[in-house]
Parts: structure tokens; sequence; C-alpha cells
């Protein structure tokens, strides 16, 4: 017996670690790997326009939940990882496309930071939703740069199962000079899931300012469910540090996945409460920073600051603030506003700011 065992045992170790590193091969082959810092994608004709020093520029800040639309509950919608819906249909798709376009068209944005924008996902069948939104909107926005943040040829999820292409984008109607892709801190877990999961980024574009300094706009969507680990802790520091040495005028939007306030907090139903912690991790940010949504605003309870109407039915209303905007000191804004439509286009509302260039 141990002259057997001396014999196979090397080569059942042998062969597991074989099998090992094939699994491994085929989960990085499978999984998207991006640099800390990379360019991003970026198209902007020659012939675009370029800002001026003291132009007003309006900027709309929004997650579109991947033209899905309403009228669903995904199975990431509910605590439980329970929801029925896995993907939304093709008449969904087109008709939230139609309405989001005309939103954009009606608030008549001259810069546009979307979150949640599929491109060659298999739930939204292969479409690339940004070309659809330049195409819809007649080339109003000739400029457009993007980056993945959750890509992978093929996740062994049950309720995804195939191809995931989610991106950040923004469109601009003046002149963009660069696109650069920030990798924020990882969600933590096991290695496998961690590699399947998402790769959280900021997408940085830098606007070029006829006689006044360039105006560099940021877009980004954090992590959700980081219960249990101190992600969205460092995924806040990690923006802080990238806004502390990008020189002004600047101003970064986008889907922060937080709360912004203890009172914020204490309003949530406590099945709601899970999902965040009673202090929130936003508070460098909101201390530091002037915001929209700003912490007083969000304290006061009115409605008109809820930027987020979640598709879970026990919910069955909007009822938090996670969307946010953050100026460098200085940056004039005004015409402040969250657009609320009713019915809602996507689980989040679109917000709205106007900036004066120095």
């Amino acid at each position: 017996m141990n002259r057997i065992l001396t014999r196979w045992l090397p080569r059942l170790l042998a062969g597991l670690i074989v099998l090992f590193a094939v699994l491994a091969g085929v989960v990085y082959a499978l999984t998207d790997h991006p640099k800390p810092e990379q360019a991003a994608d970026l198209t902007c004709p020659a012939t675009t326009p370029t800002l001026k020093a003291g132009q007003a520029v309006r900027v709309m800040n929004w997650n579109v939940q991947y033209l899905a639309g309403r009228g669903y509950v995904f199975f990431y919608d509910t605590l439980a990882g329970d929801g029925p819906d896995t993907r939304p249909s093709p008449q969904s798709i087109a008709r939230t496309l139609d309405e989001v376009t005309q939103a954009i068209r009606e608030e008549n944005p001259d810069l546009v930071l979307l979150q949640e924008v599929d491109r060659d996902s298999r739930r939204t069948d292969y479409a690339d939703q940004l070309a659809l939104i330049q195409a819809t909107l007649d080339g109003a926005y000739p400029c457009a740069a993007t980056t993945y943040y959750h890509r992978a040829t093929f996740v062994p999820h049950p309720s995804i199962m195939g191809r995931v292409g989610l991106s950040l984008s923004t469109l601009s109607r003046y002149r963009m000079d660069s696109a650069t892709r920030y990798q924020l801190p990882r969600i933590c877990g096991d290695p496998v899931t961690v590699a399947f999961n998402f790769k959280r980024a900021v997408l940085g574009v830098t606007l070029p300012v006829q006689g006044g300094q360039p105006l560099s706009a940021f877009n980004t969507h954090m992590d959700a469910f980081a219960q249990g680990c101190d992600t969205m802790r460092n995924q806040v520091a990690f923006i802080g540090d990238l806004l502390g040495r990008t020189p002004a005028p600047w101003v970064i939007g986008g889907d922060f996945n937080l709360l912004g306030t203890r009172a914020a907090y204490d309003r949530l139903r406590d099945r709601e409460k899970a999902y965040f912690n009673p202090d929130t991790e936003l508070a460098p940010l909101t201390a530091k920073y002037a915001s929209f949504p700003s912490p007083s605003q969000i304290d006061s309870g009115n409605p008109a600051f809820i930027t987020h109407y979640p598709n879970d039915p026990a919910v069955g209303k909007p009822d938090r603030t996670i969307d946010y905007y953050f100026y460098s000191a200085g940056l004039t804004h005004a015409a402040e506003r969250v657009r609320q439509d009713d019915p809602k286009i996507s689980d989040h509302y679109a917000l709205l700011t106007t900036l004066t260039l120095p």
C-alpha cells in the first residue's frame, strides 16, 4: 500500500496542480484585466467647437439602467438576490431608448455623464447602447468617451450565463482632448467571484477652454452590496485623492451608491438599511467639497432631492439619494435639479446642473 501511495500521490498532486492551472487560465481568459490607469476610448471630430472662458455649461448625470425601463424586479434588486427578472424585453429597451433620448433633448445639456450603458451584453442583445443613444440624438453629441467597468466573455452566474459589457459613457457637444480610466479599489471576496465581478472605475475627460483652464469632468459608478469589507471607504478615499490632485476647475457626477447623511439612513425602513452603514462613507467628500444634493438638502427630507426609485416592490416609491455632483472650489454652479420622471424611465433619476467656467 505504501508503495502504491508513494507512486501515485505525486502523480495525483501533479494532476491537481495542472487542473487548477487550467481553471485559473480559463477564468483569466474569460474576464477583464484593466490597468490601474489607462486611456479610455475617445472619439471627437477635429471640427467640434471648443469651450470658452466664462461660458455656462449644462451637465446631466444619469444612471440609465442599461435602458431596461420600468416594470421589472431584477435578481439583484432584492436583498436576497431573488428578483424574478433576468433581462428586459427588446420592446422595453426600444421604448426606454426613446424616453432617455427625449429627456436629453428636453434638458439640452452640453455634457452628459451616463452610467450603466450596455455594450455587447447578452441581456441587451449585444447592442452598443452608446452608439444607439448617439444615433437617436442625431449627432448632437459628436464627442464620446467610454470605458467598461464590467466586462467578461462569459459570466457563470445562473441569472446571467453569458457575455457582459457594462460601461461608463460621457457625451459632449464640445471638444474633449483626453479620456482616462481610473480603476477603483476592488470589492472583497474569493478570487473567482472577484474575477467575474465588476471592476468599478472613474472615467475622466478633459475639455479644453479657450482663454481659461481646461475643465475636467469625472463620471463614476461605485460599488454596491459591499457589506462586510472596506470597499466603499476605500473607493471614496481613492476618489478624494484623484480630485485632490486634479487642477480646478473640475466636476464629478455619478451613482455613488451611498447615502449622504445619518438622517437619510434613519428615514429608510429597517430592511433597506441593510445596504448601508449608519455613518456614511461619503462624509470625507461632502465635508470637503460643495455637492448636489447637499447634506442640508438631504437632511431636509424634501422629496425633490431623492434620486433613486428602487425596483424592489417592497419599497414601492422613490426613497433615497445616492447620486451626486461634487464641485471644485470656486466653480460656480446653479440651476441644480433632480429630474423626477413619472412614470420613471430608469431606477435612477437624472441630475442637472449648470456650471460657469472661470
